[in-house]
């Protein structure tokens, strides 16, 4: 594969990091007039009309086994993640989801080893984590070390970047089947809301479009649907398929860090000096863990200092 390739894939992955990173500011404005399950609907059903609009073609002839794939991936990456991502957000701090999603990295870096090839991991990528989420937990402490544990509203999170791990590792599988990207995230999106049916009679959902006629509404969900959704999860799942699932999902480490940067520019809240440290912190172990850049570091200062 050509350096190039690999730049634009990481470029690809950073791109959709500082898009997923903000996502937080347009939910917390829409959550005043939606539930939970309203923004997680009407931002994948814009995503996936925005997708079928942009590639209309089908895939012809999926067998059987690659269709569950892309079922698996819907459950796990877009209805049953985003659900108990929600949830435990109204069980538990927002620091502590923040800081436990965070740890995606870690399963995916696991289930990847176990189950995907030339995916193996190395001291470099352990050293990485640690420093990373040392520093996410400034960034999310925010100088303030008060931490409320809440066993149901935790472990959901903890399952959230588990499901999120899961996703990654099947998205990897789908992509070796060789299809075109954004077919496949549409196939993706489909499942994520056939799966998210029921949860519409469980959940307080009501469809009121007229709650669009709020200008602050409609470009949030637009911004959710055409660029976290549409766009993000097609740069993403590219991202995986020429960078490999480990690399791309360290980029995880970044999403405090643009969410710090951006809440102090927008909502102008205070960023202290623990936060700072925080964001060196998580940018050098998102630095480290991918071994391949200390190596080439460590070779071109010994080349200088050898001439």
């Amino acid at each position: 594969m050509s350096n190039k390739k690999v730049k634009v894939g990481h470029l690809s992955a950073v791109m959709t990091i500082l898009i997923w990173g903000t996502t937080f500011i347009s939910t917390k404005v829409l959550l005043k007039d939606f539930t939970p399950i309203e923004i997680l609907i009407f931002r994948f059903v814009i995503g996936y009309l925005t997708l079928l609009c942009i590639c209309p073609y089908h895939i012809k002839k999926v067998e059987f086994k690659q269709e569950l794939y892309f079922a698996a991936a819907g459950l796990a990456g877009v209805t049953l993640y985003f659900l108990c991502e929600n949830i435990a957000l109204s069980y538990t701090l927002a620091t502590n989801v923040g800081v436990i999603i965070s740890i995606a990295p870690f399963f995916t870096a696991v289930f990847a080893n176990l189950f995907l090839d030339n995916e193996k991991l190395t001291s470099y990528f352990f050293i990485g984590l640690t420093i990373a989420i040392i520093g996410i937990l400034l960034i999310e402490f925010n100088g303030k070390f008060v931490l409320k544990l809440n066993p149901f509203g935790d472990i959901l999170a903890i399952l959230a970047a588990i499901l999120w791990a899961v996703y990654s590792v099947v998205m990897k599988k789908i992509s070796q089947f060789q299809y075109n990207t954004i077919i496949c995230t549409r196939k993706v999106f489909f499942y994520g809301l056939i799966f998210m049916i029921p949860a519409i009679f469980i959940c307080d959902f009501k469809l009121q479009l007229y709650r669009f006629t709020n200008v602050s509404n409609l470009m949030n969900i637009l911004y959710l649907g055409f660029g976290a959704s549409a766009l993000c999860f097609v740069t993403w799942n590219w991202s995986v398929k020429i960078l490999g699932v480990v690399k791309t999902s360290i980029y995880i480490y970044m999403v405090p860090v643009i969410t710090a940067a951006s809440s102090a520019v927008i909502l102008h809240e205070n960023i202290t000096f623990i936060s700072i440290i925080g964001i060196i912190l998580t940018l050098l172990g998102l630095f480290i863990s991918d071994g391949k850049q200390i190596i080439r570091f460590r070779r071109k200062v010994e080349t200088e200092t050898t001439a």
